[in-house]
């Protein structure tokens, strides 16, 4: 693993880190906030995956997470959204290839030989930084923005052991009935549409739902709201009694401005949870 930079961040660590992925068969970059209690011993974790076109930078300059991650002993980490280099297929479209890998296990050519994001972040990621880093593996919680909120919801569920807590930030909630969904789990999975349940936030809720906490807040100005399908989360939600918080914020939209406005909520949210599960 290469230290990119380490800076001094509200009395913790700000640090960037590149390592060869064995999913993706690329060079990744991740970025990783150390709060000041990582000096004594490992500290939970609070996954945050980033949406469409963001890289690991997007969410670490812009969201404000490190003040409030800091007040309460949290590690952050920040992966990016998909494999990046020479020989990685991209498509001109935003919202297909390179900065839009859906947190899925590709099976589709082009994409199969590196879009493999969801084995990366389920299981090659955290090898490396709980190898590394002074995190405790027994405390997680994962939250995320759009696309990185469908991947939150969707790997919480699939793995409800491993994260005691699931935020969102207006996340894609249905892609099986949306735009954002249709298209790119065609092209990465293929036509069968079995084989997209296990990444669709809505179905998941109607099939198994999460043991713990959940909270999304999405914005009432959000400009892609009609692509998020945030309404048939919250009937699934209710039909199936799950214990959820949904909050449609007045007047936000989809950018950094929403999710910074709201972090301070997210992080105490999952310290909650995080500080309740014994290590």
């Amino acid at each position: 693993m290469e230290t990119i930079s380490e800076n001094r961040c509200f009395g913790g660590t700000q640090g960037v880190y590149s390592h060869a992925s064995d999913a993706t068969g690329t060079d990744m970059t991740f970025g990783l906030f150390l709060p000041a209690e990582a000096e004594d011993g490992p500290v939970p974790v609070l996954w945050y995956l980033s949406g469409l076109t963001c890289t690991h930078e997007n969410a670490m300059g812009k969201a404000g997470a490190q003040l409030w991650a800091a007040e309460q002993g949290i590690a952050l980490v920040f992966p990016d959204t998909s494999p990046r280099g020479a020989g990685v297929p991209n498509d001109e479209a935003y919202d297909l290839g390179q900065g839009a890998g859906f947190y899925v296990n590709a099976t589709q050519d082009p994409w199969a030989e590196h879009f493999q994001m969801w084995d990366y972040i389920a299981e090659d990621l955290p090898a490396q930084l709980f190898k590394r880093f002074a995190l405790d593996p027994e405390r997680q919680g994962i939250t995320g923005h759009s696309m990185g909120g469908h991947g939150a919801l969707t790997i919480a569920m699939n793995f409800p052991d491993r994260f005691a807590s699931v935020s969102a930030f207006a996340p894609i909630c249905n892609p099986m009935e949306s735009d954002w969904g249709q298209k790119q789990l065609t092209a990465y999975l293929g036509e069968n549409t079995a084989l997209w349940e296990p990444h669709d936030a809505t179905m998941l809720m109607r099939e198994t739902g999460f043991p713990g906490p959940i909270l999304i807040d999405t914005g009432t100005a959000d400009q892609f709201g009609d692509l998020l399908g945030t309404e048939a989360l919250a009937g699934a939600i209710a039909a199936r009694r799950q214990p959820a918080t949904l909050r449609m914020q007045p007047g936000y939209d989809h950018s950094y401005f929403f999710v910074s406005t709201f972090m301070e909520d997210h992080v105490s949210f999952h310290a909650e949870a995080l500080y309740g599960v014994s290590a």
